[in-house]
């Protein structure tokens, strides 16, 4: 299948290929060499009567097509009350088929609102782990919740531990916020190395989702409870936007061509419903979850349609080039509006906005100049202004934005003016630092210290590896910070540096 030629309604034919079985042309009992289930399970995109459960069928992950035939297999999938299956709910079948990666996406419906439920695959003689998934509460509801958010997982920079211990927290749910894989090709000298060269093609991503998705402790933080995903930069090429590159020497229709992999392949490994789009170039990811009453999610797409970078991109002096030029945008026009719609319409108690990159600016240079980011918000000061000004005019502190990208974590108020720390406080922002990227990492950079006068609306910053877990009551909302020493070698222990509070209805962040 050519990638460009793909230019069918996607949510006829994933449902057709992945979802409906079709007796003709399927094994029914297939046999394996190896463990068909090596990437284990996964759910996610919970509402409060169904979600969706994921698996891909490769039994030697790291060959091509995941060492599957070219022949479509039966799939099996149960739901139940338990995890011993005692009292199945729910049961159907799929079909795993080449053109999809042999990847399933189950679309369960019909369970109780604001309940866990156990869940299974079986293909031959093969059955697959158990995982846990659980559904939202019903409108109406206000009932407390505990999530935890994480970002950045670079294979070869370090072990998975932080997600070795996320699978043990008591959390509903997982927001994943981008760079589940690393697209570059192998490093010799890393703490473990990439398998393949430089993903650019669609065999290339699978291959590389395969070997980060055969990580035991990234598979036990998806059996815990439902993820939802949303990718950034990595999962494509570094620091891309839209269709420019990195180096900017690709060509648009080249660039394109290499997105509609990636995007096809992110898709193939997430436990995602099925995408609207004429194309995979052009793969919709935004969307929303709400929490019964108590919150509203607003998942975002901060590199699909984005414009080009300003100033050659990395940290500059500004102002320079086109940086501030109001018609430049991180969200696109309608992304822009779909959002700013959403935060005037919700009647929901809490706004919790899901991005890849931090919206608080920091600038990184003492003194009266200011150096800035080219790939955060601060890149896009009119449209972080226009964003800003809708949370102030619609959500005005009851509005929480969580972050990832930058391996660091931040504690930022959010003021209603970009860079004006005299104007009101409208939101608050955490910042999660990394699984992996980055490696060990350290307790705070120089350059911020020296830097930190400059920026009074940040509160607090570390570099070591972790994930934030959230606790949401009418009241307020609760970040912990949880932090690993070193993700070099195995078994690092948990800590929690640091806790932080915001209050619904009042400005600022206080500690907890």
């Amino acid at each position: 299948m050519h990638r460009r030629d793909f230019l069918i309604d996607l949510t006829r034919y994933a449902a057709l290929a992945s979802i409906v079985p079709n007796d003709w042309r399927v094994v029914h009992r297939p046999r394996f060499a190896d463990d068909p289930f090596a990437l284990g399970v996964a759910s996610g995109d919970p509402t409060s009567t169904s979600a969706i459960l994921w698996t891909r069928l490769a039994p030697r992950p790291l060959e091509p097509m995941g060492g599957m035939s070219g022949l479509k297999a039966m799939v099996t999938w149960e739901v139940a009350d338990d995890d011993k299956f005692t009292k199945i709910v729910k049961e159907g079948r799929a079909t795993a088929a080449p053109e999809l990666g042999f990847s399933v996406h189950v679309d369960v419906t019909g369970l109780a609102p604001d309940r866990w439920y156990f869940y299974r695959f079986r293909s031959g003689e093969a059955t697959s782990p158990v995982g846990r998934v659980r559904t939202t509460p019903a409108a109406g509801v206000r009932k407390p919740f505990t999530f935890a958010f994480a970002s950045c997982q670079h294979y070869e920079q370090g072990l998975y531990t932080a997600h070795q211990h996320m699978a043990r927290e008591n959390i509903d749910f997982v927001a994943f916020l981008g760079d589940y894989i690393y697209e570059g090709g192998p490093t010799p000298t890393a703490v473990r190395t990439h398998a393949s060269a430089e993903a650019m093609t669609l065999d290339g991503y699978r291959g590389r989702y395969a070997q980060y998705k055969t990580d035991p402790a990234l598979q036990a933080a998806h059996l815990t409870c439902p993820w939802i995903a949303i990718t950034d930069d990595h999962e494509v090429d570094n620091n891309y936007a839209d269709l420019n590159s990195e180096n900017g020497f690709e060509s648009v229709e080249w660039m394109r061509n290499r997105r509609a992999a990636a995007y096809q392949a992110w898709w193939e490994h997430q436990p995602v419903r099925t995408p609207r789009a004429n194309s995979w170039a052009d793969l919709v990811m935004m969307r929303r979850m709400d929490w019964g009453d108590l919150a509203r999610f607003h998942f975002l797409d901060g590199r699909h349609y984005r414009s080009a970078k300003s100033c050659d991109d990395g940290t500059k002096t500004v102002p320079c080039g086109d940086w501030d030029d109001p018609k430049r945008t991180m969200l696109g026009p309608d992304q822009e509006k779909w959002l700013s719609d959403g935060l005037a319409t919700s009647k929901h108690h809490w706004q919790i906005l899901a991005n890849q990159v931090m919206l608080a600016p920091f600038d990184s240079r003492p003194g009266p100049e200011r150096a800035y980011s080219m790939d955060q918000w601060s890149g896009y000061p009119a449209a972080g202004e226009r964003l800003l000004t809708s949370i102030a005019r619609y959500a005005r502190n009851r509005t929480i934005t969580i972050s990832g990208d930058i391996h660091s974590s931040w504690v930022n108020e959010l003021h209603e003016h970009f860079g004006r720390d005299d104007t009101p406080i409208v939101g608050a922002e955490f910042v999660g630092t990394s699984v992996a990227s980055g490696g060990d990492g350290s307790e705070q950079p120089r350059y911020v210290t020296t830097a930190l006068p400059d920026n009074p609306h940040i509160k607090w910053q570390n570099s070591r590896r972790g994930y934030v877990v959230c606790n949401v009551t009418e009241e307020a909302a609760t970040a912990d910070y949880r932090t690993v020493q070193y993700v070099s070698k195995p078994d690092a222990p948990i800590a929690t540096p640091t806790r932080w509070r915001t209050e619904h209805g009042r400005p600022g962040i206080t500690k907890a």
